[in-house]
């Protein structure tokens, strides 16, 4: 098929004509011929007063000095035609030159060619047979250069034939008078082989430019098909971060209604469809996640921040995240750490979702038995690994493992919710870090992902293995608080949801929609214990701001920012101020860790 294709292809170019080419091809092929003519010109002084004195050597005669001071005048003649030429070339475009230069060169190359045939006849009867030949000789030479130099535009280096190598030949019975039979025959052979030699040097040079054109069309298709795309994929991206807000809002209402109803619970029929509803939500907002993430780094905006990374805490932390969807499901997570010893330097938020996707991929498709996570030492790098025992990759499915939206049949089988996201998330971060990635997997055995970054060479102080202050035993189960709780948001169904979950804790809530409500309700006899600020408010406020501002007037409570967005400026502020940024939808086992920590309450 590809050959079938390609062969029409070739014959279509090796038949390309002149009139196929654009205006502009055809007055670059016109200048190539008329450089060439010019030059021709320019050096016919010097050749005709070479003659001229050759002749003088044997005749005192003086109409070859006249032939050469013709061309004298011809030269001088033909530069200022060229500075004219030149002239307009700047000033009108391809098809006035075409128009108004094409018959005045052809014009000009038929005088020269006549001017050339023009000194065998004046001298038929007076110069030496050295002398003719020696013309003849140097005649061919000029038809041959100007078989390849004026080519180009083939009507004009036929008339040059025509009237300079025609003309000449025909007079040949005239100027040799004994040899004229043996030179004739060889001048005709001559005629045609430099004919089919100017002809073919034509269409290279045809085919040439129309190449080139042929280039330069499909470049500009391809950069109105690039721009299109990239401009297809900006508002793809710009849509889904715009979008996300909107769509997260739902989903973070509906989490902690889902927890909020599990809590109060009384009838064991309804504990698997609860289940399953949780499950669902945390679905989502991986999807959320992983297409947000992947929008990002396929636009081309993560940028690579680097810094010192200590893995113990951010492994633990990344376990603690997972560990009630693990105990969820009666699976255990393991740990292995590195006694603090493991530092890297790179960008901390990449290498986070990077773990994360493979920890959320490990517990999807494992069933039964546990994941370990574990960081250890490989040659002169830190390796971090998660193995799982779960269903495991066929080897055909190897290869396409980290393909964005690849699943294979056995990972459709056992969870119908996956997008095939994750891994491709985790292979672009790994890209933009420089980091090294990889797994083994056998099939219904279990897997083993792995990540390798440079170990930081330069001594820093052991960082001590503590327990993650939002880590949550997986043995104990959420229990009752205490205290009091802040909600400044603007949307009513999320309102509501935070009121259900947090009454369901046993917390005093009170919810309120911008800051000069929140401010009026600190100014009662309402304490917050904690304080969470959604950032985008509808009427324009900064969520940031109004937290800064609740936080300054009771500086006793605690403060988190809570959002559906990723990059907000005020957002990356607030986390360079060391402030707790949470993200929509948030998981109420995270929120139900981080209340326990602030509240001080002892889970039962």
């Amino acid at each position: 098929m590809f050959k079938q294709f390609i062969k029409p292809k070739i014959n279509e170019v090796a038949f390309i004509q002149l009139e196929d080419i654009s205006a502009q091809g055809r007055a670059r092929l016109l200048d190539m011929a008329f450089s060439r003519l010019m030059l021709g010109l320019y050096t016919m002084p010097i050749i005709s007063a070479t003659f001229a004195w050759y002749y003088q050597l044997n005749s005192e005669s003086h109409r070859v000095a006249i032939w050469s001071f013709c061309y004298f005048c011809a030269g001088i003649i033909g530069y200022f035609i060229n500075k004219t030429y030149n002239k307009d070339k700047q000033n009108l475009d391809a098809d006035a030159i075409l128009k108004n230069w094409l018959p005045r060169i052809q014009t000009i190359v038929a005088i020269h060619s006549f001017g050339l045939m023009l000194l065998l006849p004046m001298v038929s009867y007076t110069a030496t047979l050295e002398f003719k030949y020696l013309f003849i000789l140097t005649l061919t030479a000029i038809m041959s250069t100007n078989a390849t130099h004026q080519s180009p535009m083939l009507s004009i280096f036929n008339r040059l034939l025509f009237f300079g190598w025609h003309g000449t030949v025909l007079l040949m019975p005239w100027s040799f008078h004994d040899h004229w039979q043996f030179i004739m025959p060889l001048s005709i052979i001559y005629s045609f082989a430099i004919s089919r030699h100017a002809l073919s040097t034509h269409r290279f040079f045809v085919r040439m430019i129309w190449l080139e054109e042929e280039g330069s069309r499909l470049a500009a298709s391809f950069k109105a098909a690039k721009e299109s795309v990239e401009t297809a994929l900006n508002d793809k991206n710009q849509f889904l971060t715009t979008a996300s807000h909107d769509l997260r809002q739902p989903v973070h209402a509906m989490s902690f209604l889902i927890e909020s109803i599990a809590h109060r619970n009384h009838d064991s029929s309804l504990e698997p469809a609860l289940k399953d509803l949780k499950q669902s939500v945390r679905s989502v907002t991986q999807m959320f996640n992983s297409l947000l993430d992947l929008s990002k780094i396929e636009s081309g905006k993560v940028e690579l921040k680097t810094g010192h990374v200590y893995l113990d805490p951010l492994i633990q932390e990344i376990a603690m995240v997972f560990n009630e969807e693990a105990r969820a499901k009666n699976l255990e997570i393991r740990m292995h750490l590195s006694n603090g010893n493991a530092v890297i330097r790179t960008d901390g938020t990449l290498l986070r979702q990077s773990i994360m996707n493979l920890m959320h991929n490990a517990l999807r498709y494992t069933k039964q038995g546990g994941i370990l996570i574990a960081v250890r030492k490989h040659s002169e790098s830190w390796q971090i690994d998660i193995w799982d025992t779960g269903i495991g990759v066929a080897n055909d499915d190897q290869d396409h493992i980290y393909s964005p939206f690849f699943r294979n049949e056995h990972a459709w089988r056992i969870d119908s919710a996956g997008h095939g996201l994750g891994l491709a998330v985790v292979a672009r971060c790994c890209e933009i870090m420089g980091a090294q990635y990889g797994f083994r997997s056998r099939l219904n055995r279990g897997s083993h992902f792995w990540l390798r970054l440079p170990a930081l060479k330069e001594h820093l102080q052991s960082f001590q293995v503590i327990n993650n202050p939002y880590q949550v035993d997986s043995q104990q189960h959420k229990s009752q608080l205490s205290g009091t709780c802040l909600i400044v948001d603007d949307d009513p169904q999320v309102t509501s949801a935070w009121e259900s979950l947090l009454t369901s804790w046993g917390l005093q809530v009170k919810c309120v929609a911008s800051g000069a409500e929140a401010l009026a309700l600190l100014s009662t006899t309402f304490q917050p214990q904690a304080i969470f600020c959604d950032q985008r408010l509808r009427a324009g406020e900064s969520g940031f701001d109004i937290l800064c501002a609740l936080l300054e007037h009771y500086p006793e409570a605690h403060g988190a920012m809570i959002s559906g967005e990723f990059n907000s400026v005020e957002l990356q502020q607030a986390e360079s101020e060391g402030y707790l940024v949470l993200h929509k939808p948030l998981e109420p086992d995270q929120l139900h860790t981080v209340l326990t920590r602030w509240l001080n309450v002892l889970l039962r």
